[in-house]
């Protein structure tokens, strides 16, 4: 019997040894971020992911092409045209097929269509005329988004190519443009202009304010009162317009410089994305012409764009500002663009529609976003499957059951 102990002694001794010994924790890879003019995909399998199941959706994205014209232009006219003072001042395109592209854990596991292909993106313009604005605050150029922009913003001369004397018809009018002066202007935060609440009232490149997306009670058009900042959401380029004029007075150089420079060119984009403007909104900065970009595409304009690089702006806002180790943009920031605005519980800053309460999206995580452009342009932004998507050119009600059918095929969290 002694000589059983010691081994039964010496077993326990060492089971007590191996329990008491930390085992070394799984360490998970490290983010994907993709360099510059390449991207690593994955096949689905390798990632756990339904290769049917995504491919299905693929073809669901394809056949649910919006029933617009390609004709960027002749759309205009068939819709935003139609308003008041509605014509283009901005370029128009064609635009390409239904374009797409599927990004998981930072690698790429599905694309159609044309990605390389620089379409306009309409309104996915005003998230990165919000970032820009976010770049100053993160530089303290703004100190705080609850201060008045009219602090910010001089007296700004317009510029007209060739014109050297005024028009007698001019004679006695403003040779400069104050677009925070009036009372009411005068109280718009930044936070406000950012969130659509701001009610600004004015006339800014031959576009008036009430003029975009008219109430239907034309009595209301120039004399109704003014909403107080905050309290109102209101969809309306005008008013984004001015606060990309106000950005580049704080700037003090064109808003693509600030955006490539501090941005896109760090996040490894191309170089063929353009962000343009209107015709006739040129300003005087510093002695040089400056033409003051517009936050989408409703009276032509904004940015011009391929898929690939909307999918590393969406990559950048899923890290929060984050890339390959370096803060681009602070996550202050993205906390409150991310934040509901009161008025509107399921928009946050210019363009992040948020999935408050899952209204937007029914069959995403409520954590989810998007960044919106007409067309339908959408940029899905999901941290709790690591998923962005680019579709581009399906229509709106499309949307969702698009993510559910990606997400169907993702493997179970």
């Amino acid at each position: 019997m002694k000589r059983l102990i010691l081994p039964l002694v010496l077993l326990a001794s060492l089971q007590a040894h191996a329990q008491s010994v930390k085992k070394p924790k799984a360490v998970a890879p490290p983010d994907y971020f993709p360099p510059y003019g390449s991207w690593q995909a994955q096949a689905p399998a390798a990632m756990g992911v339904n290769a049917n199941q995504l491919q299905a959706a693929m073809n669901y994205a394809i056949a649910a092409e919006v029933k617009n014209p390609r004709s960027m232009e002749e759309n205009h006219y068939r819709t935003f045209g139609k308003e008041p003072f509605g014509e283009g001042v901005g370029p128009f395109a064609d635009r390409g097929a239904p374009t797409g592209l599927i990004i998981y854990k930072g690698y790429v596991l599905a694309q159609w269509g044309e990605p390389q292909r620089c379409d306009m993106t309409h309104s996915v313009t005003k998230s990165f005329l919000a970032t820009t604005v976010g770049l100053a605050l993160d530089r303290g150029l703004i100190r705080s988004v609850m201060d008045t922009v009219a602090a910010y913003v001089p007296p700004i001369e317009p510029f007209t190519h060739g014109q050297v004397q005024r028009p007698a018809e001019q004679f006695g009018q403003p040779m400069l443009l104050y677009p925070f002066a009036s009372a009411h202007n005068q109280t718009i935060t930044w936070n406000d202009m950012l969130r659509q609440t701001s009610d600004w009232e004015g006339t800014l490149w031959g576009k008036p304010d009430w003029a975009d997306r008219p109430d239907a009670d034309p009595a209301k058009w120039l004399n109704r009162p003014r909403n107080k900042p905050g309290t109102t959401y209101e969809y309306n380029d005008v008013r984004v317009n001015a606060l990309a004029l106000a950005a580049t007075m704080v700037w003090r150089k064109p808003l693509p410089q600030v955006l490539k420079e501090n941005l896109m060119d760090k996040i490894g984009a191309s170089n063929t994305w353009r962000w343009t403007g209107y015709r006739n909104a040129w300003i005087v900065l510093d002695g040089q012409p400056v033409q003051s970009v517009s936050g989408g595409g409703h009276w032509g304009g904004g940015m011009f764009i391929n898929a690939w690089d909307m999918a590393r702006f969406g990559l950048l806002t899923l890290h929060r500002g984050r890339w390959n180790g370096e803060q681009l943009l602070s996550d202050s920031f993205f906390a409150m663009a991310t934040s509901p605005t009161p008025a509107k519980p399921d928009y946050g800053f210019m363009n992040f529609f948020l999935n408050t309460d899952r209204k937007f999206l029914p069959d995403a995580p409520a954590s989810a976003y998007c960044h919106i452009g007409n067309g339908t342009n959408m940029v899905y932004v999901d941290a709790d499957h690591q998923l962005v998507v680019v579709a581009r050119w399906i229509e709106s009600k499309a949307m969702n059951d698009l993510i559910k059918q990606i997400l169907a095929a993702l493997p179970a969290n």
